[in-house]
């Protein structure tokens, strides 16, 4: 969980939203919520003091880098970006009847 938080940039409370919501940080953490409960926001924010007070934390995505790069894979951050597909007019035009530069189309299931 320390490193989706950092990868993800999410603070501890945002993380363990996450979890809940996002099946791939789940499986990651290899958290079964039928089995057991995530770690609450106290549980992962005196995780990661430990981790940052024992100088441990950089160490770990040290490592973690280097198990990637030795597979041929890069770290890099990144954000969670909800990117939901919704029903809208076939036009790209706006009131104006000219081409609106931010919209664009897109299909799902060929249609």
């Amino acid at each position: 969980m320390y490193l989706v938080a950092n990868w993800f940039n999410l603070a501890d409370e945002a993380c363990e939203d996450a979890l809940y919501d996002i099946p791939a940080f789940r499986d990651f953490c290899r958290i079964d919520l039928g089995r057991e409960r995530a770690p609450d926001v106290t549980t992962l924010l005196n995780f990661r003091h430990l981790l940052e007070g024992h100088q441990i934390g950089a160490a770990l995505f040290a490592k973690v880098c280097e198990l990637l790069q030795s597979n041929g894979m890069k770290l890099s951050g990144g954000t969670v970006v909800d990117a939901t597909l919704i029903v809208a007019p076939p036009s790209t035009k706006n009131r104006e009847q000219a081409c609106d530069p931010e919209m664009c189309q897109s299909k799902k299931g060929n249609q």
